[in-house]
């Protein structure tokens, strides 16, 4: 597996204007965020300008409250879609200011280069520029080594946990990262957490779709793209230039299940029971416990169900906690292992305003 290395960035040149911050994005996560600004804002933290937000239907200013503008965003959802596209107003970004991306859209996430190219910081929970193609992945960084902006992905992965950063910092200072494992996605830790065959698996699924810890569609997680999304972001922070196709994913949903219209959707979902009661059954068999796993080193990577042993380091935790466990020349022996809630829009907004902060504080 070829290695990539980290690239140096220069300082961007301090904006004669008061930088402004803008988002787009208004779903659960996006809403998280505006109540978290105001939240800080009323804490009186030094925080960039609301300028304006935006969703696939509306931009509208900030002006004078965000939470204003947030309502009449979500509330044009109802109406026809208009021509406008969220990212048109950033052609009024200047070098300086500050882009929150708080989709989940590739088109959007297309721009991220651009934007960092004019010196716009970019913090983002959107997985698809980090976690799509290798090549918009490179272009990314070569913006950002170009013009100094920042690049703020710590909500990419791990919901805002210290992950990324570690991972960075240990290459940085010259520690050969050989694998990173871990728990990824806090939907599928739930589950198997909870799934200990006293009850089908279908209903466990049901009940995390209830709870919101799910996507609407929860095919989305049970397939396991949204963890291949999640490591290719590791590998690459650690050095590793891994195309997407590179990593070997084991979906959840057998095929019957795959081509279910959504609205047909819970009464198809039995047909998940069988084969899991099996896995789960194998595993109590050899003394194991199912955990849905994400893994790269030298020699691949890989998104699977496994068995592990009882004291593997990613059988602890709890709920929808991420664990993660960084294998290296300084943690050869024992891996460094990092734990903590891993979904949830509050703690995804919580670390696209920690972002914001760093960046504005530098």
């Amino acid at each position: 597996m070829s290695s990539v290395a980290p690239l140096a960035v220069r300082t961007l040149r301090r904006p004669v204007h008061a930088p402004k911050l803008a988002l787009l994005g208004t779903g659960t996560v996006g809403s998280a965020f505006v109540a978290r600004y105001e939240s800080l804002q009323r804490r009186q933290l030094k925080l960039p300008r609301f300028a304006w937000l935006a969703n696939s239907r509306l931009a509208l200013s900030c002006e004078p409250l965000p939470v204003q503008a947030l309502q009449q965003v979500r509330q044009a959802q109802a109406r026809e879609p208009s021509s406008l596209q969220p990212w048109a107003e950033t052609e009024g970004l200047r070098e300086g200011d500050l882009l929150v991306d708080a989709t989940a859209s590739d088109a959007v996430a297309n721009w991220h280069a651009e934007w960092l190219s004019r010196g716009v910081h970019v913090v983002t929970a959107n997985k698809l520029g980090n976690g799509a193609q290798l090549a918009r992945a490179q272009a990314i960084a070569e913006a950002r080594h170009a013009s100094g902006a920042y690049y703020g992905d710590s909500a990419t992965v791990g919901a805002g946990l210290p992950l990324l950063g570690s991972i960075r910092a240990l290459a940085a200072g010259g520690d050969h990262i050989h694998s990173v494992e871990g728990v990824l996605s806090g939907s599928l830790a739930w589950l198997f957490h909870r799934f200990d065959g006293t009850r089908a698996f279908s209903e466990c699924v049901r009940e995390a779709a209830a709870s919101g810890y799910t996507e609407p569609d929860p095919r989305l997680d049970l397939s396991g793209e949204d963890v291949r999304r999640k490591l290719l972001i590791l590998a690459r922070a650690a050095g590793f230039a891994l195309e997407a196709e590179q990593v070997r994913v084991e979906s959840l949903v057998p095929a019957e299940l795959a081509s279910v219209a959504l609205r047909d959707l819970d009464a198809a979902l039995p047909l998940l029971d069988g084969p899991l009661a099996e896995r789960l059954q194998a595993a109590r068999a050899h003394g194991r416990r199912l955990r849905f796993v994400g893994r790269f080193d030298s020699d691949g990577a890989t998104v699977s169900l496994r068995e592990l042993e009882p004291d593997h380091p990613l059988c602890g935790g709890s709920g929808t906690d991420n664990r993660v466990a960084i294998g290296s020349d300084r943690y050869r022996q024992q891996p460094l292992l990092i734990q903590g809630p891993g979904a949830g829009a509050e703690v995804t907004a919580a670390a696209l305003l920690d972002d914001v902060l760093r960046i504005t504080a530098g």
